[in-house]
């Protein structure tokens, strides 16, 4: 028996996405003949006669027993081991289709166990797979940074299986794709709901762009990125281009807590939350939701407990659509009283940014 380890699965609470790279190994090696199992406990290892492990995780944060890597036939790979660096999976297992069906006993478990079907419906409902990959902004974070360019990577027939609801695309940035037009009109003619759950570059918006997109059967949310405040003057442009074809919802991943001059103080600090609230200014002007992304390093600032409280006003649009910033953390303070974690972060935040408070914390996102 070959043994399958989804380390996110195992060592992540809220991981509900399955591992593509997993899958396409799993397919592939019952292409040859082998049995192949998803494993769901680090026990059950000591419970088949394994002939060889395959691991892999995406979170650096992932946490891994120490005795898994004493096995000697053990392979292990995906960015949460590698980040950019992380070795690709040979053509043939590449370009293999997903198995599907690699995850159904996890989610038999999970559905017995009382978990809301809705929050499996990546490993039920949806396609998965990359219709092309890279990108060429080279974002000192991304793993993706050493791309030049973005390339074509796969035909439809590829990933998609006619039984699954949806399409859930991976692409890194699609629209930055020479040929983005064929793909995405070969992707409509299937009349089947689909999203890109990396977003969209809004940088590269034009009128045809929003067009066909806008016409598009999307599943939930369009989604785009505002990861640097010195791209504002474009992404407002294209943002009020783009709600010329649209009025549906539209959220936005906002990046904070990354230095780019490495030093991470309290200068820094300060200029950061500036960034971050006009960001969220930008957004509100054009009807759209943040969505805030943390930088791993954030967690060692002074003022992490405010990237955390401006994560739980923005990141739940029943917050963020009915009350400012410092309505949310009145609100928060009065259910659980002044000793709460939301207030103790906006006290500490105040002696050290009293202006930043005065100057943001009523921004509140106002309906037509």
């Amino acid at each position: 028996m070959i043994a399958i380890i989804d380390a996110d699965l195992l060592g992540r609470k809220s991981q509900r996405f399955p591992n593509l790279a997993l899958m396409k190994i799993s397919s592939y090696l019952k292409s040859k003949g082998n049995d192949v199992r998803l494993i769901l406990n680090y026990d059950e290892l000591k419970l088949y006669d394994v002939e060889h492990i395959y691991m892999s995780k995406v979170f650096e944060d992932t946490i891994i027993p120490d005795e898994i890597f004493m096995f000697d036939n053990i392979t292990y790979g995906g960015t949460g081991f590698y980040y950019d660096k992380a070795p690709f999976l040979i053509s043939e297992i590449e370009h293999s289709k997903p198995d599907y069906n690699l995850y159904n006993e996890f989610v038999e478990r999970e559905i017995l166990n009382g978990v809301n079907k809705n929050k499996l419906k990546y490993y039920t409902d949806y396609s998965i797979g990359f219709y092309t990959r890279g990108c060429f902004r080279k974002c000192e974070f991304c793993v993706n940074k050493n791309y030049d360019r973005v390339s074509d990577h796969s035909k439809i027939n590829e990933w998609y299986d006619s039984t699954k609801k949806k399409i859930c695309l991976l692409d890194d940035n699609f629209f930055g794709y020479s040929d983005w037009k064929e793909k995405l009109i070969k992707l409509k003619e299937l009349n089947v709901s689909f999203q890109f759950k990396q977003g969209l570059d809004i940088r590269l918006m034009t009128d045809e762009k929003a067009e066909i997109l806008s016409k598009c059967k999307y599943d939930g949310d369009f989604i785009f990125a505002f990861d640097n405040i010195k791209d504002k003057e474009i992404i407002s442009k294209k943002l009020e281009l783009w709600r010329e074809y649209t009025k549906k919802t539209t959220k936005l991943y906002v990046f904070c807590g990354f230095d780019r001059n490495g030093k991470y103080d309290l200068e820094f600090e300060k200029q950061d939350f500036i960034d971050l609230f006009e960001r969220i200014k930008i957004l509100m002007k054009n009807k759209c939701l943040p969505y805030i992304m943390r930088f791993k390093k954030y967690e060692e600032l002074k003022h992490r407990g405010m990237y955390i409280n401006i994560a739980r006003w923005c990141n739940q649009p029943n917050f963020f659509l009915k009350k400012s910033l410092m309505e949310w953390i009145e609100a928060d303070t009065q259910r659980n009283n002044e000793s709460c974690s939301s207030n103790r972060y906006f006290e500490l935040f105040k002696s050290d940014f009293p202006d930043l408070v005065e100057k943001y914390f009523n921004l509140k996102y106002e309906e037509d």
